[in-house]
C-alpha cells in the first residue's frame, strides 16, 4: 500500500488536477480544511511507476466507541471502468480501514446513475448502493446541475440561458448591482448574510472559521464574490476552481433587495470566471430530485435550471462495511438521532433560497 507523502504530494495533486474525474474534494488541500478528520491519500501505479489512480480518504474517530469511519468524497479518481485499478484502490482502502479500526468505508463518486458498468464493479467489490435520497439527506447531493461550457464565448453562453434568467441578469445590471471579487477581510459580511439565510430558510450553517480556513488553505483555487446594492452587501458566494471545472461551493443572500436580482448576476459572474479560465464544466452543485412544483425545494431547481445546465443524477452513496455488528449498532443509533433531530427542527415553510448549494462535503 502506497500512501501519499511529502515526497509524492505534488505528483498526487497533479494527477487529480489533470484527470477527467478530478474533484476539489479529492485534492490534498481539502484534507487541511477538514481539521476534525485525518487525511490519507492512496496511490496506485502501473508497471512503469506512473500513477493510475488515487483515493483521498477522510478518517474520523467516533467519540466514545474507539473506532473510526472512512469517507472518500467524490472519490476515487481513476478510470472508473478499470476494474483492476479500482479493485486495488479498494483493497488498499480496506488495509487502511484495518489500520485505523474503521467500521465502514463510504464514497459518492462522480458517476451517473445510468452507468451500469460501474454499478456492477462496485457491487462485485462488496459495496451497498443507496440512491433512495431525493433531497439532501446524503453527505453529498445526489442531483446537480452542470453547465458544459465547451469553449463557448460569453455571448453564446448568455444566449443559451432561459429568457427569464437573461432578463433577471439584466435587471440586476440596470438596478446597479455591483459584483466584486473580495478578500478574506470581507468574510464577516458574507457570514452575516449566511446567518440570515440559514435563519430564513431553516438550515444549519458552518462557523466563520470554516470559511476562513477554506480561503487560507485553498488559496487561488477559491474566489469570493460579493454583490452590492447601493453599497450594501446583498449576496455572496464562494466558488472553487480545480482542474477543468469550477464549482459553486457556498452562497448566501439578504432578504432585502431581492427584487434587484443579485443572485442571478453573481451566478453569471462565476460562470464568466469559469469560461475565462477555459474550464470544461461549471457545476451548480446540489438540487432536489423531487421535481414536484408544489414543493418548497423546487425553487432551487427552477433557479439553476434557468442557466440551461444538464440535470445530473449520480449513482448515490456507496457503503462498504468492514465491521458488520458495529455498523448495525451505530446505524440504529444514527436513525434514532435523525428522527429526534427532525422532530426538534422547525419545518421548512419557505421556499428554499437559490443560494443553498446542497453539499455537506
Amino acid at each position: 500500500m502506497e500512501l501519499c507523502s511529502a515526497a509524492t504530494l505534488q505528483e498526487y495533486n497533479d494527477f487529480v488536477w489533470n484527470h477527467p474525474k478530478g474533484h476539489w474534494l479529492q485534492a490534498p488541500e481539502w484534507g487541511n480544511v477538514k481539521k476534525q478528520w485525518k487525511w490519507e491519500g492512496i496511490i496506485e501505479r502501473d508497471d512503469n511507476g506512473q500513477i493510475t489512480g488515487v483515493m483521498s480518504v477522510l478518517i474520523r474517530r467516533i467519540t466514545g466507541v474507539g473506532v473510526t469511519m472512512m469517507y472518500s468524497p467524490r472519490g476515487p479518481v481513476c478510470d472508473l471502468h478499470d476494474e483492476a485499478v479500482f479493485g486495488k484502490l479498494i483493497a488498499d482502502a480496506k488495509r487502511l480501514a484495518k489500520q485505523y479500526r474503521s467500521y465502514v468505508i463510504k464514497m459518492d463518486p462522480d458517476i451517473s446513475i445510468s452507468d451500469n458498468v460501474f454499478e456492477g464493479i462496485v457491487r462485485r467489490q462488496g459495496f451497498v448502493i443507496d440512491n433512495s435520497n431525493n433531497n439532501f439527506e446524503g453527505i453529498q447531493a445526489r442531483f446537480v446541475f452542470r453547465l458544459h461550457l465547451n469553449g463557448r464565448s460569453e455571448e453564446e453562453l448568455l444566449a443559451s440561458f432561459h429568457s427569464k434568467t437573461r432578463y433577471n441578469i439584466r435587471v440586476a445590471q440596470r438596478r446597479g448591482v455591483e459584483v466584486k471579487t473580495e478578500t478574506k477581510a470581507q468574510l464577516p459580511a458574507f457570514y452575516a448574510l449566511m446567518k440570515e439565510t440559514g435563519d430564513r430558510d431553516g438550515f444549519a450553517i458552518r462557523p466563520l472559521s470554516y470559511f476562513e480556513t477554506m480561503m487560507d488553505v485553498m488559496g487561488d483555487h477559491v474566489r469570493f464574490f460579493m454583490a452590492y446594492y447601493e453599497g450594501v452587501p446583498v449576496a455572496g458566494t464562494l466558488a472553487v476552481h480545480f482542474g477543468d471545472k469550477v464549482w459553486y461551493a457556498y452562497g448566501a443572500s439578504s432578504s432585502q433587495h431581492r427584487d434587484a436580482m443579485p443572485n442571478y448576476l453573481v451566478q453569471w459572474r462565476m460562470i464568466q470566471w469559469a469560461a475565462q479560465l477555459g474550464c470544461r464544466i461549471y457545476d451548480f452543485r446540489g438540487v432536489s430530485g423531487d421535481l414536484d412544483e408544489s414543493k418548497p425545494v423546487y425553487g432551487l431547481y427552477r433557479f439553476k435550471k434557468g442557466f440551461n445546465g444538464d440535470f445530473t443524477e449520480f449513482l448515490g452513496e456507496l457503503t462498504l462495511v468492514t465491521k458488520p455488528f458495529l455498523n448495525f449498532l451505530l446505524s440504529r443509533a444514527l436513525k434514532v438521532y435523525t428522527k429526534l433531530r427532525k422532530k426538534l427542527r422547525p419545518s421548512l415553510q419557505k421556499e428554499m433560497a437559490p443560494e443553498q448549494a446542497g453539499g455537506r462535503d
